[in-house]
């Protein structure tokens, strides 16, 4: 779950707000922190107690209900990919400069023949952990080089200038929006990690997860904006990699493109065969050819990004529109939660009800907030 969130997007997104908002991004941090560890724990704490799958439980809810949240499940994880086509066109912007729509095309077709050939698929599973590695390190030497005002992020943590609802949404949707936490809470379920006794060990997990993926975001956070408060200026058309050209030269720019290129291509695969997983239990069809559709996912993920551009504004935009599918996920796990022929004789910490019930009426006003004023102008 955690690797799913840190992507392109969670790069992307990170760096453009931190450029917007400066140290106040301290506090859209430390909200969506907040908010992730909220809904990702009750979700995760639901589907293992229950022993199924989201849109099992949710069609015991409802009949018909899973059906629904499916398909916003596989809408989001569309977004989400047409993101990572973006960021792997950027990548390849970055490592040897074709324009980022065409470096989207060829990036599309390498994940395709990735997952037609399973050697190849292991082969690049390995390259992105050690890469993965290599980000973090980067990340952290950037951090100290770029002397970020630490001072002054910690007090606008609590005290912010300015508050961004676009950001909060998108950062919440990037991390735990759409498919992501259910496919953690989902590969649960696959390793037998179920029921009451395994409680501890899927909360511990689910704060973990959020917890690594937390710890990045505030490192690379750090780094944006040491690099920002010297009046370093970021390219608009990749504002990530050229934080790291300015804080680690022009070898830590390419090694950000290969990273940031092997990260998105292994996401455009997890997500289009997560999204598929969602709906194949509904239908033979697609159960029994679920390569294929699979790689159907990737080529309109593809076409749509060549088709639109803007791979900043896309990778913007997807994390959003995924923040904007969690009120609706998690208020059906809530519900569920109290149903006996779900989940038996399991009773849900109130506390934890409370807390999740506040991030779906908080997460639903600043949704109809963003698709209202904010996602309009960013496309302006």
């Amino acid at each position: 779950m955690a690797t799913s969130a840190i992507g392109p997007g969670f790069l992307t997104q990170t760096t453009v707000f931190t450029e917007q908002l400066l140290a106040s991004m301290g506090f859209v941090i430390l909200v969506s922190i907040i908010i992730d560890l909220a809904a990702q724990v009750n979700i995760w704490r639901i589907i293992a107690v229950s022993k199924k799958r989201a849109q099992d439980i949710a069609n015991e809810l409802l009949p018909g209900l899973g059906y629904f949240l499916a398909a916003l499940i596989v809408i989001g994880g569309l977004a989400f990919n047409i993101g990572n086509i973006a960021g792997a066109g950027l990548g390849l912007n970055v490592i040897v400069g074709v324009d980022a729509q065409v470096g989207a095309i060829l990036s599309g077709l390498v994940a395709i023949s990735i997952f037609l050939i399973r050697e190849a698929g292991k082969a690049m599973d390995r390259f992105t952990q050690m890469m993965g590695f290599v980000m973090v390190i980067l990340i952290v030497y950037v951090m100290f080089t770029a002397s970020p005002p630490v001072g002054k992020a910690a007090v606008s943590t609590i005290l912010p200038e300015r508050i961004d609802l676009l950001a909060i949404v998108t950062l919440v949707g990037g991390t735990v929006g759409g498919y992501i936490t259910f496919a953690g809470g989902h590969r649960l379920i696959d390793a037998g990690i179920s029921g009451k006794e395994r409680l501890p060990e899927v909360t511990k997990g689910a704060i973990s997860a959020i917890g690594i993926a937390s710890i990045m975001r505030i490192f690379l956070f750090l780094a944006v904006l040491g690099v920002v408060s010297q009046g370093l200026a970021l390219d608009p058309q990749n504002p990530a990699a050229s934080v790291f050209r300015h804080a680690a030269g022009e070898i830590g720019y390419t090694i950000f493109g290969i990273i940031m290129w092997a990260a998105a291509v292994t996401s455009v695969i997890g997500a289009a065969y997560t999204s598929v997983s969602f709906i194949k239990t509904f239908s033979l069809l697609v159960e029994r050819n679920q390569k294929w559709f699979t790689i159907g996912f990737i080529i309109i993920s593809t076409i749509v990004f060549a088709t639109i551009g803007e791979p900043v504004k896309m990778m913007i935009l997807v994390g959003s529109l995924n923040g904007l599918i969690l009120p609706i996920a998690l208020g059906v796990m809530l519900v569920a939660s109290y149903k006996k022929r779900i989940v038996g004789d399991y009773q849900q910490p109130i506390w934890l009800t409370i807390l999740g019930g506040m991030v779906v009426a908080a997460m639903s006003v600043m949704g109809i907030y963003t698709i209202v004023n904010e996602i309009p102008r960013l496309f302006s």
